[in-house]
This record gives C-alpha cells, sequence and structure tokens, in this order.
C-alpha cells in the first residue's frame, strides 16, 4: 500500500478538478460559486486549490477556456471532413454529442449557462465566447468558400450566408441543450437540419 508523506498536499487530477469546478461555475455563476463549495467538489483544501490555481477567479478563467475550446476543436476537426455534408454533419453531431455528454454530468452547453451572465472580473466571457464564435464561423466559411471552388456546391451558394445558418443552428441546439432536451431529441434535430441544408445546399 503506498503511504503518502506527512504534510504533502493531496494529489488531485488537474484536468478532472476543471471539470468538477467548471460544472460549479456553470450552474452557479462566478459569485454564486464559493471557495467552500470548489473545496467540497474537488476534495482539497482552500490552500491547495490556492496553491493549483492561484485565485477563484484564475480558475474560472481556466474553465472556462478550457471548455469554450472544446467547441472550437469540433470545428476544426469537421472543416477536414471531404464533403460539405460531411462537414456540417460532423460539426452539428459532434456538438450535441458535447452539450449532452452524460458521462460527465454535462449541464448542457457553455454558452447559454449561468457563466455568461455571472463572470469574474478578469475575463469577460462574452466577449471571449463572441471572438471564438468568429473565428468559428471564418473557419467555416473559408470550408464552404473551398466546397464551391470544389464543385461541391452550387457557384451561386454564398458561403456567408450558409455559414450563419449553420452558425445559426448550432445556436438553437446549444440553447435546447441547456433547457434540458435530451441527446436523443438533439440527434434527431440535428440529423434534420443536416438533411435541410444538404437537401437545399444541393
Amino acid at each position: 500500500m503506498t503511504t503518502r508523506t506527512a504534510g504533502r498536499p493531496r494529489e488531485f487530477d488537474r484536468e478532472d478538478a476543471l471539470r468538477q469546478a467548471a460544472h460549479l461555475f456553470w450552474r452557479h455563476g462566478f459569485s454564486g460559486t464559493s471557495t467552500r463549495m470548489l473545496t467540497a467538489v474537488l476534495g482539497i483544501s482552500s490552500s491547495s486549490l490556492y496553491a493549483a490555481f492561484g485565485t477563484k477567479a484564475a480558475l474560472f478563467d481556466e474553465a472556462v477556456r478550457t471548455y469554450a475550446l472544446r467547441y472550437s476543436a469540433i470545428y476544426e476537426q469537421a472543416v477536414a471532413e471531404p464533403t460539405l455534408a460531411r462537414v456540417i454533419e460532423r460539426l452539428l453531431m459532434d456538438s450535441v454529442a458535447e452539450f449532452s455528454r452524460a458521462d460527465e454530468g454535462h449541464p448542457g452547453c457553455l454558452t447559454s449557462s449561468a457563466v455568461m451572465a455571472d463572470t469574474s472580473t478578469t475575463l469577460d466571457v462574452r466577449a471571449y465566447v463572441a471572438q471564438l464564435h468568429r473565428a468559428d464561423q471564418a473557419r467555416l466559411r473559408a470550408r464552404i468558400e473551398q466546397a464551391v471552388s470544389d464543385g461541391d456546391l452550387p457557384t451561386g451558394t454564398e458561403p456567408g450566408l450558409l455559414a450563419e445558418f449553420v452558425q445559426t443552428v448550432w445556436h438553437g441546439l446549444s440553447t435546447q441543450a441547456d433547457l434540458g432536451a435530451g441527446r436523443a431529441e438533439l440527434v434527431g434535430l440535428a440529423g434534420l437540419a443536416v438533411a435541410l441544408i444538404s437537401r437545399n445546399a444541393g
């Protein structure tokens, strides 16, 4: 049996700590999540919490950035698909999977959560998320432009308009997830959107 050295702070998985902290912030916002709540969920002392993350604000910032970047990673992977139909399908379906990660007790979508209204003084969440969305939309638009150039879409297609429409569907799915829609319902909605977009784009 492994014994701990006296006085050594409890070891913990940083990624897991960020996940659990993010869920608290997700539900209660920054000010509604106390240090006591964080230490209780993470199973560490307040001194260990501060040693690992510095301040509650720093933990909040890192947790939000970590989760928000997971959405951008979905866009990055989706645009690598060979056809635009597959791009949109993977983008929406992978996003639905992220919104409804039952294995993590996922509380919905970050962009529709309490952190958007109640944030730390060191991170403007709305501005940060908006910046990521703009970058994601630009990445999607560039992929649509490539699809038009490759003949995968009709030459009359408006890449900017189509990218905005897909983003609108994405935000609708995120809102439905936050309102409590289950994975099966979200998959059904995403599948319908993919079919409609593919039919009209084609």
